[in-house]
């Protein structure tokens, strides 16, 4: 039993599963390490400053995600009239994602869009909550074998991406618990993007 299991079976009705799902994605958002929240902005802020690719993919719901943040990111540009964020969401070229998982398998729908497009130096950012999709895994070893850069989204216990991001955010969530850890990885969608916007805005990083 997980989690929210345990939850539902303590609450006498929807008030108080509603009140202690929120009370939990509090605990999981407060138990972040934030360092690494840093850590991943340095690395998007250096790809900026080097006008490297920022390269996101996801399944599922975390590919909603993944897209999701591509698109905020490369926001923060317009929004603060300065040079943006160059960022691509693989998860949304349908017929590339098709095509590529008909012919050659689903575990390379990731690698085969990267082959032509990632260069060393560019950074792929992965959205996984049991870490060990074996799309995504390909896709981090192939951008590493690329020379580039890797950020991690994961939950649960991280799986075999704990082991192989250069960058990692993992909500350490009990197993299985999707709809938690993906609700946490939007909300830092919009940490990481908000606060770009005002560090911009601001001209200074406030300490």
């Amino acid at each position: 039993m997980n989690r929210l299991e345990e939850i539902f079976k303590q609450s006498k009705g929807r008030m108080d599963y509603f009140n202690a799902y929120s009370l939990y994605l509090n605990h999981l958002l407060m138990d972040l390490d934030f360092n690494a929240v840093s850590s991943v902005i340095d690395c998007f802020l250096d790809a900026r400053k080097n006008k490297k690719m920022i390269f996101f993919a996801g399944n599922g719901g975390s590919a909603a995600t993944a897209s999701h943040f591509a698109q905020d990111l490369s926001e923060v540009g317009r929004k603060v009239n300065r040079e943006g964020f160059r960022t691509i969401s693989m998860t949304d070229n349908v017929p590339s994602i098709s095509a590529i998982g008909n012919d050659y398998g689903y575990g390379e729908i990731f690698t085969m869009q990267m082959a032509y497009l990632f260069s060393e130096g560019d950074i792929l950012t992965v959205m996984s909550a049991s870490g060990n999709s074996p799309n995504i895994v390909n896709a981090v070893e192939f951008a590493k074998k690329l020379g580039g850069k890797t950020v991690g989204f994961v939950g649960f216990d991280g799986g075999k991406l704990r082991h192989l991001c250069d960058h990692l955010i993992h909500v350490q969530s009990q197993n299985r618990e999707y709809g938690p850890v993906e609700d946490i990885h939007l909300v830092l969608d919009h940490m990481i993007t908000s606060y770009l916007i005002f560090y911009f805005l601001n001209e200074e990083e406030k300490p």
